[in-house]
């Protein structure tokens, strides 16, 4: 049993982009689907789509990559933990990587990017970081 299924859903979008799969199957919850609605509204994956089959649902999603069939996303990382929670404020999660990377933050508003954490003025949890 996976007791972190973001964690695996961000493990199984790494080994789809090491191996340059064009789809790969997510574990279905309200965080995973709006972490890979963020990944796609940034441009790091091609679609998100929640698929039904009876009572189990799953995500499949499409990865995108450059001219040269490189993965869009250099590095995708799982900051805060089960056993360690991070905490960052409004202040801290400005800027990632120079603007390149996001930063994917759980809020009282919900999950949002770091650009929009930031323009509402609110921190949180860091879900994770990409670039």
């Amino acid at each position: 049993m996976i007791n972190d299924l973001v964690s695996d859903s961000l493990t199984r979008i790494r080994n789809a982009g090491m191996r340059r799969l064009n789809v790969t199957t997510l574990m279905h919850s309200k965080s995973v689907e709006a972490v890979a609605n963020i990944l796609v509204e940034k441009g790091y994956l091609e679609s998100a789509n929640v698929i039904e089959d009876g009572v189990k649902k799953t995500i499949k999603v499409v990865l995108k990559y450059d001219e040269n069939g490189k993965s869009l996303i250099n590095e995708i990382t799982r900051v805060s933990k089960p056993g360690r929670r991070i905490y960052k404020g409004k202040d801290e999660i400005k800027r990632f990587k120079n603007g390149y990377g996001t930063i994917i933050v759980s809020t009282s508003k919900g999950i949002l990017s770091n650009d929009k954490a930031h323009e509402l003025g609110i921190g949180g949890e860091i879900v994770c970081t990409v670039w």
